[in-house]
C-alpha cells in the first residue's frame, strides 16, 4: 500500500513520512523544493528519509497538472496532502503564489484522487487561520469561517469547500485538518520559535507583535503527527445522505501567551531576549485556541507536550543542526 505525501520535504510532511515508514508503509513523497525558505533545510529533511526502505521521492510541483495526474498509475491508496504555500505575511507580498499552490494545486490533488482507482482516503492540511477574526475561544469546528483576514486563510477555507464538493460529487473519503501553530525539531524558519531562537543567539532583538498581546495554541510536531496518522487510518464512511468529508481542529488545546513562550525560550537558551515591540501585523490575529473535542472523541487524540517540554527539544535540535 503506497501513501502519497505531498510536501514531503516540509516540516510536517517529513515527520509524517517518517512515522509511516517506521510502521512499514511505502511512501511516495513529492515536493517542488521551492525557495520560500532555505532549500538546504528542505534537502536536509529529505536526507533523513531517502535511505529508508519504502521511500521514493519525486521533485514535482502540485500546480503542474499533467505531472500530478500522471501519478494515477503509481499504486497510491491513500494521500496525505500537506504541500501548500504557507505563511500569512508572505500572502501580502506574493498573492499569486497562494492561488497557484493552494487553489490550483489542491484541485490537482483532488483530481488525482478522483482518477485513482480504489483510493481509500485523502487527508489534507487546512489551518486555524480559517477562523479569521473570531473572538470566541476556543475555536470550534462549528464556528463560522466566512470572515478570513488574510488571503492565506481564504485559500485554506476554499480548499475545505472544494473538498466537500468533490467528496459529495465523487464520493471520495476526505478529511481536512486545521493545524494550530506547529513547532518542533526540523521546523520552519518563518515561525516564531525559529525566528526568536536565531535572533537571540545572534544577540539581536526579536520582533514582538501587538506589543506582546498575542496568544497561540502552540502544538508540538509529535502530537500533530500522531493525530494525522490516526485520522488517516479512519476514513469517513460513505453512507446514504452523508458526504464522506470531515474537518477537525488539531492543536494542543492550550492558549499560551506569546510572552510565556519567550520566557520558556529564555530559560532554554540561558539568556534574556531583547524585545522589539511592534504593532499588530496586517492579516494577523490576536489569539488562536483549538477546541479538539471532535478529534479526541473520534480518534482518541490527546496531545501530551506543553511548551515547557517542546521548546527545549526544539532548541536542542536547532543547536545541533546549526553546529552550535
Amino acid at each position: 500500500m503506497t501513501v502519497l505525501v505531498t510536501g514531503a520535504a516540509g516540516f510536517i510532511g517529513r515527520a509524517v513520512s517518517q512515522v509511516l515508514l517506521a510502521r512499514g508503509e511505502s511512501v511516495l513523497g513529492i515536493d517542488n523544493l521551492n525557495d520560500y525558505y532555505d532549500q538546504g533545510l528542505k534537502r536536509a529533511r529529505l536526507a533523513t528519509l531517502t535511505d529508508q526502505k519504502g521511500f521514493a521521492f519525486r521533485e514535482l510541483d502540485i500546480a503542474e497538472t499533467d505531472d500530478i495526474l500522471a501519478l494515477k498509475d503509481a499504486g497510491i491508496k491513500r494521500i496525505v496532502h500537506l504541500a501548500a504555500q504557507a505563511g500569512v505575511r508572505y500572502s501580502l507580498k506574493n498573492p499569486y503564489a497562494y492561488a497557484r499552490a493552494n487553489l490550483l494545486g489542491h484541485l490537482n490533488i483532488m483530481e488525482l484522487a478522483r482518477g485513482t482507482d480504489g483510493l481509500e482516503h485523502m487527508v489534507y492540511a487546512s489551518s486555524s487561520s480559517v477562523y479569521g477574526g473570531n473572538t470566541k475561544v476556543p475555536f470550534s469546528v462549528d464556528d463560522r469561517t466566512d470572515t478570513p483576514v488574510s488571503l492565506y486563510a481564504a485559500t485554506k477555507r476554499s480548499d475545505e469547500l472544494m473538498s466537500h464538493s468533490y467528496s459529495h460529487l465523487y464520493r471520495i473519503p476526505m478529511t481536512g485538518l486545521r493545524f494550530f501553530t506547529v513547532y518542533g525539531p526540523w521546523g520552519r524558519p518563518d515561525m516564531a520559535a525559529w525566528i526568536f531562537t536565531e535572533k537571540m543567539l545572534k544577540g539581536e532583538a526579536i520582533p514582538v507583535f501587538n506589543n506582546g498581546e498575542m496568544k497561540r495554541d502552540f502544538t508540538f510536531i509529535d502530537d500533530i503527527v500522531a493525530g494525522v496518522v490516526a485520522v488517516l487510518d479512519g476514513p469517513p464512511k460513505d453512507s446514504e445522505g452523508q458526504v464522506p468529508h470531515r474537518v477537525y481542529n488539531i492543536g494542543n488545546n492550550r492558549c499560551e501567551p506569546l510572552m510565556r513562550l519567550i520566557e520558556v525560550l529564555e530559560d532554554a537558551l540561558g539568556m534574556k531576549a531583547k524585545k522589539d515591540f511592534q504593532p499588530m501585523q496586517p492579516g494577523d490575529v490576536q489569539a488562536t485556541y483549538a477546541d479538539i473535542d471532535a478529534i479526541a472523541n473520534d480518534f482518541g487524540y490527546a496531545p501530551t507536550t506543553p511548551i515547557d517540554v517542546g521548546i527545549p527539544k526544539f532548541v536542542e535540535w536547532y543547536k545541533a543542526y546549526k553546529g552550535l
